[in-house]
Parts: structure tokens; sequence; C-alpha cells
């Protein structure tokens, strides 16, 4: 996600950072580079002009002539502006286990609603210890309700549906008065889309939204359309005023305008974001932590929480403090991999970490085959090669590689981003806030 704007970003202020001293002059000349480099990630230009206008603004005021790291400042001022652009602090849900919270999925055919119900009824079932069913109130595309069905068998999770009922109010009523005899928190409706904005769409979710009354009505965008799915956004939140917006497939999304551009167009924000195909493939949107992101300053609480789900309290207190205190071996990769993996796709499980430079990321692209790769060259080492990586000579990269089914290249490759990784933690271990810092387990 993002990688085109990151990739810009980082070239750019790299650059900026090298000047000892900044002039009005090269500062305009940085803000345009930065004004070319949000329009071509597809970002609203109306957005970018504001946003620029206020960055230079700051930039050329006494903030940044008078630091004693100017470009380090425009890199903070850019930080602060993004995060207020996706700022999503206004929007507090509340899902609690003592009573029943109703939720509405909107959006275009083709957007992911489906599967965001399922992904979000398994998020709240973890996060909120709330016991979820899902309603099934797409009646123009069967292979919806065929689909929420088969998620609902694999989660465990009630599906209400009616394929004989073309009614989405009386489907709903079925479904509220289903609810008031079981032990259900929350109620997530599946609605039908079109491929465009009609009469007749809006019509009937606009009934239904007055039937069912949700809490909560969350739009879900294709982040991949860009700025069609901001403009269709609009249209729905003039119509609904929904709650926020939960973008999906952004982990395919290079560019990121939809994300950058959505808050200021509706004046709703991003909650939720999908990064895969995995039920459990939905973050909660942090616009701090996706700002660190895009700018390539990684996301370490966003880590800290995969973490935390994925590898059990002590596994997880045991790899925050190697990293804390540069321990962290090749053997201690090998033995916490199969943990790893479950984090989700390493490429952008390393983009979290900070440090990692975003140019010798663009090309890193792990997968389940590649993983196996990596297990594969790890364990043709010996624990003396594990633990020290720095005695490896030309005979021994070849020793492995052949012993492991690959390349000198693949050897190379894998070595030279773990002393990335080992350069990164040693700057982090000896980060006064990162010592200090307080893990949420």
């Amino acid at each position: 996600m993002f990688n085109n704007l990151s990739e810009k970003l980082d070239k750019i202020f790299r650059n900026i950072k090298g000047i000892g001293k900044l002039s009005e002059t090269n500062i305009k000349d940085t803000m345009r580079e930065i004004r070319l480099a949000l329009l071509e990630a597809d970002v609203n230009f109306r957005i970018v002009k504001n946003f620029i206008a206020e960055v230079e603004k700051r930039a050329i005021g006494v903030e940044v002539m008078k630091s004693l790291q100017p470009g380090h400042q425009i890199v903070k001022i850019v930080n602060e502006q993004l995060v207020a652009l996706m700022d999503n602090s206004s929007v507090k849900l509340d899902i609690q286990a003592n009573r029943l919270t109703k939720v509405m999925l909107v959006g275009l055919q083709g957007s992911g609603k489906t599967t965001a119900c399922a992904k979000l009824a398994n998020h709240f079932r973890k996060k909120n210890n709330v016991k979820p069913a899902m309603v099934a109130c797409d009646v123009y595309r069967p292979a919806a309700i065929h689909q929420l069905e088969v998620l609902g068998k694999q989660l465990d999770v009630p599906v209400i549906s009616d394929t004989t009922e073309k009614n989405v109010l009386k489907i709903a009523e079925q479904a509220l008065n289903w609810v008031k005899k079981e032990n259900i928190q929350l109620m997530i409706f599946d609605t039908a889309g079109r491929l465009h904005i009609d009469t007749e769409m809006m019509d009937e979710v606009r009934k239904l939204n007055d039937y069912v009354r949700p809490d909560y009505i969350f739009f879900v965008a294709d982040a991949m359309t860009g700025q069609d799915a901001v403009n269709i956004a609009k249209e729905f939140n003039d119509i609904l005023n929904f709650t926020g917006v939960i973008l999906t497939k952004l982990d395919g999304d290079s560019r990121g305008g939809a994300a950058l551009s959505i808050k200021a167009v509706t004046d709703k924000p991003v909650l939720f974001v999908g990064i895969g195909e995995k039920i459990s493939d939905l973050e909660p949107f942090h616009a701090d932590r996706m700002a660190s992101r895009i700018l390539g300053m990684g996301d370490v609480l966003s880590l800290i929480e995969k973490a935390q789900d994925a590898i059990d309290e002590q596994e997880a207190e045991k790899l925050a403090e190697r990293m804390k205190k540069n321990q962290f071996t090749l053997n201690d990769f090998l033995n916490q991999l199969q943990h790893i993996k479950k984090l989700g796709p390493l490429d952008q499980i390393l983009k979290m970490i900070p440090g990692i430079n975003q140019a010798a990321m663009k090309d890193v692209k792990i997968e389940d085959g590649q993983i196996k790769k990596v297990e594969a060259i790890i364990r043709s080492m010996t624990n003396e090669e594990r633990d020290n990586p720095n005695i490896m000579n030309g005979s021994r990269r070849l020793r492995i590689s052949k012993g492991s089914g690959t390349t000198v290249t693949d050897v190379n490759r894998l070595l030279k981003q773990f002393d990335e990784m080992k350069r990164m933690m040693k700057q982090m271990g000896s980060s006064k806030a990162f010592k200090n810092m307080k893990l949420p387990f």
C-alpha cells in the first residue's frame, strides 16, 4: 500500500535532509515535488492544493527557518498534516456485550461488502468479545447470499437469509424478530450493490436504513478505484450520512489517493482497511500510524498489536526484548518465522519497522513460497552461521545455496535484508523512547 507515494516522498525527504540551510526557494521546490507526488498518487487536486498551502505556510515560517535540522522539521510538518488529513479520532465505535448493536454496510457491487461483513464480525468478536450475526439483504445477487452463508459457516457465525424473499424489509424484519430470541450483541446487514448509483438502489437502502435504524453505517469502497471511490462515497453520504468508510483492497493500491482524499471530501473518515483476502485481514485505521507508514517511518504499534494477536504473551514479550537488545539472530528468526507468518505478508510487516529504507524495500515481495525458501536457506546454515552471519564467505554461501535448493543470489539477498534489520534494531535499541516504550501486554 502507498508504495509509489512512499518511494517518491522518501526520495524527496532524503534530498532535503541533506541540505544544511533551507531557503524559501528550495522549500518551494520541495513543495512542488510533494504536490506532484500527491497528484500522481491520485489524491484529489483541491485537497493537494490546500495541503501544500498549509505545509508551505508552516515551512517558510519561523518553525523551520530557526530549526537546527530544517529538513527533518519539514518532514515533521508533512507528517502532522497527513495525520490531520486522515484523522478519524472524532468517531468512537461503542460495541458492547450488554446490548444489541446494528451495523449496515453499503456500497457498489464489487467493492467487497460481503467479505467485509465477515471480517467485521470476526474483528468485533475478538476485540469486543461480542457474539455477532450477519443478515443477507442483497437479494439481487444470489451468489452474495451463498457467499455470506459460506463465510458464516467458516466463522461459526449465524447468517439470517431467505432466498425466496425479494423484499429486503421483510428479511430485516425476520432478522430483528429472530435476534430477540438469541444471545446476539452485534448484527451486521449486508446490502445490495449496483454497478453504478441509481434511484432504485438508493431508495431501497434508504428504506432499509429507516426500518433497521442501525447504530452505524459503513460505506465500503474499493481503494483501487481511487477518486471514483471518493466521488461515490460523497453521493452515498449525501443520502445516508454514513458513519465512516471501510477501504478494501488497500494492499493492492500502490497510490493511496482514496485513503488520503475521502475524509476531506465527505467529512467522514476511514475507520477500517482491508489488507488481504483472509478473514483476519482487516485493520482499524489509525491516521498517525498510516502517515508514519507513508513517510517510511514504520508502524511499531500496529506491528506489536499484530504480534499480540498472533503470538502468545510470553513469546511476544521475548520477541520485543530481543528487538530492544539487538539480540535477534537468524536462529531466532527461524524460530519465530512460523509466528511471524501469521502477522500477514512479510514485506508489509518489514515496512512497519522504523528505519527500513523504502527504496531498498521496493522489490521485496515475500509470499508463502518465498517464505519457505527463506526457511530452507536458514536451515542449511550451521548454528554458528545463524548466530554470526559475518563469518560467511563465498564457499559457505555456495554450500548453503546448494543445501537449500536456492541460488547464491537468494542467500545474499536474505543476508543483506537481515543485516539492514540488525542495523535498524541497533538504532532502535539505543533510542531512549524505544527503551521506555510501554508494550501493551
